[in-house]
């Protein structure tokens, strides 16, 4: 058995293609280099040690749980090709909480049996896993928890058998899940509070289970909207720019619609946020429309007094959005008001005391509530179709012009 706990080491340590019958102990150890390519060990704890080189477990194969927890590596820890894993359901393969790495982590084609869980790492050489295969699939594979890293690399060919969890992490550059794959019955990826200046979503394929990106905010968001899987957890979720894969055109409106669908139950901020997205690229009309939507979606969350309002609301003026209709309505009823009242003859108030009867000018009287050109209080119907039709020109008027001042109301809010 080779024991180094707490030894000062001054000289590089090479164990190439060695074969370890007991588990390695170094921790709160100082060593410079310390090298275990293609080797094989029973488990390896470096926890607490500091290594002013690198750490190098290339091809190496590790049974049992292989112990980095609040190590400090100057140079790189390089598992590329390497094999962990452990047989204790209880245990992780890999325990890297708290490590500081002032070089990156790389473990570009490695598998690692049993999950990684480095919470609070900081990572300013960046988080290498392409091609890399994590399995715990009843866990969690990677839990990566408000790690601070350049850059997190899930991509080229990763695949993760559970829950890959990133929850409060702070991510300079670049989060990239190009070409990955996520399978986890429940949550395949976790980025709950992230911090990223830039977010790839481009896997390979649909995750198996649902993307939470709930308080997350990135610089900017290049995805495949065919690649979310059903649900995606999005309130709260902000960013700066929007593009389709690499295209840095505008994403097309119907696929970002159905997008927002993917979050469960109702909520604003991702409709707000994608309004603001396409105001800033110069597209108000598409603005406009998320906008509706989110208020038609909002809708079918309210009592049913609420919906019949808001669906008023939307065949009037489009919920503000669209305050023409309401000029179409005005027409159209002052045309049939003008045909109505131009085949029958009303009554005066006061003989010889009123103006003449107009009954494009009477059609306008009773559509505008405000004011009045006199018409209305002049002249009068006698009980039947002609004066129930004018009452309901009245109540016309009133219900347009209320939807017309919510509308307006609402543009100035959001203006």
């Amino acid at each position: 058995m080779l024991d180094l706990d707490g030894a000062d080491v001054r000289h590089g340590i090479s164990f190439e293609g060695c074969w370890f019958e007991q588990p390695v102990r170094i921790s709160g150890s100082t060593i410079r280099t310390l090298d275990f390519t293609a080797s094989r060990v029973p488990g390896l704890d470096l926890a607490m040690t500091r290594a002013d080189g690198k750490v190098l477990l290339r091809q190496a194969v590790v049974d049992g749980t292989l112990n980095v927890q609040r190590a400090h590596i100057v140079g790189e820890l390089i598992l590329n090709g390497a094999a962990v894993s452990t047989s204790d359901e209880e245990s992780w393969a890999v325990l890297a909480g708290g490590l500081v790495m002032e070089g990156g982590l790389f473990c570009t084609g490695a598998v690692i049996d049993g999950g990684l869980r480095m919470p609070g790492a900081q990572l300013a050489g960046g988080l290498h896993m392409r091609r890399a295969r994590l399995r715990n699939a009843e866990g969690t594979a990677l839990l990566a928890d408000h790690v601070v890293a350049s850059g997190v690399w899930l991509s080229d060919g990763f695949s993760a058998d559970g829950t890959v969890s990133l929850r409060g992490a702070q991510i300079a550059d670049l989060l990239t899940l190009d070409g990955a794959t996520l399978r986890a019955p429940v949550t395949a990826l976790d980025c709950t509070r992230v911090q990223a200046g830039a977010l790839v979503f481009t896997p390979a394929e649909p995750p198996s289970g649902r993307i939470d990106l709930r308080d997350a905010k990135v610089g900017v968001l290049h995805d495949r909207p065919d690649r979310w899987p059903p649900t995606v957890f999005l309130q709260g979720l902000t960013y700066g720019s929007l593009h389709e894969s690499d295209d840095a055109q505008a994403p097309s409106l119907p696929s970002r619609l159905a997008w927002l669908e993917l979050n469960p139950g109702y909520t604003a901020q991702p409709y707000e946020q994608l309004a603001l997205w396409y105001r800033q690229i110069g597209h108000d009309n598409d603005a406009r429309r998320v906008l509706l939507t989110k208020q038609r979606h909002r809708r079918r969350t309210l009592a049913p007094p609420s919906r019949l309002w808001g669906h008023l609301l939307d065949w009037t003026v489009g919920y503000g959005y669209r305050p023409w209709l309401a000029g179409l309505w005005l027409a159209v009823l002052t045309l049939v008001g003008f045909a109505v009242f131009s085949t029958h003859t009303p009554r005066a108030t006061e003989v010889d005391k009123v103006p003449p009867f107009n009954a494009l000018v009477y059609t306008l009287d009773l559509l505008i509530p405000i004011g009045g050109f006199g018409q209305r209080v002049a002249w009068y119907w006698p009980p039947g179709t002609v004066a129930w039709f004018a009452y309901a020109l009245i109540a016309a008027g009133w219900i347009l012009t209320t939807a017309v001042v919510a509308g307006v109301t609402r543009t100035l809010n959001r203006n």
